[in-house]
Order: C-alpha cells, then structure tokens, then sequence
C-alpha cells in the first residue's frame, strides 16, 4: 500500500481541466478534480449523486433553475443524481481542488 495527498503531485499544464479516479467500485467512484479558472460549457445530468466537497480554492456552482453556490475550503455540497448543474467560476488565479464522490 502507498499513502498519497490529495493537495499534492498537481499537474504543471492546467491548460485544461484535471480528472482523476482515486478508487472506484460498482457504486462508488471517487475523483480529484483540478481546476484554475476553468468552467463548464454544458449541464453534468448525471445518473448517480454527487457530494462534492472543495479542499483548497473556491468554485462556483450553477443549477438549471438558475440558483447558484459557491464554495470555498471546507465546503461541500450533496447533489441529487439528475439534478442538472455546471462550474460557473473557479478562481483564474489559484488551483482549485476538488473532490468528488458518486454514489448509486
């Protein structure tokens, strides 16, 4: 078994977006997600709920019927499987580091 950080090893190139599959089973799937600055273009209507939680930076999320949350370190949020949602802003000038849990 190795230990790893979840705020460490982040990618030099944040041109993009970073996803990454920490663990995962037929039900759950846990992700690290990288972002600085980026947005999404279109609405996540995803088949499992979502608890996502900020561990370092700030982010904004957009919900379909128009309500917005931002959340900054230590802030998390459980989203209901097809409740549609985007990243409206995550900060241009910091890394922003999620994480993210899908369940069934």
């Amino acid at each position: 078994m190795k230990t790893n950080n979840l705020l460490q090893d982040i990618p030099a190139d944040l041109t993009n977006e970073v996803f990454e599959l920490i663990a995962s089973s037929e039900t759950v799937k846990v992700e690290r997600i990288i972002s600085k600055g980026q947005v999404s273009t279109e609405w996540y209507d995803q088949e499992e709920h979502e608890w996502v939680m900020v561990l370092q930076g700030g982010g904004e999320l957009l919900f379909v019927d128009g309500t917005s949350i931002r959340l900054g370190v230590g802030d998390y949020l459980n989203i209901p499987a097809h409740c549609k949602h985007k990243v409206s802003w995550t900060n241009p000038d910091e890394v922003t580091i999620w994480l993210a849990i899908f369940y069934k």
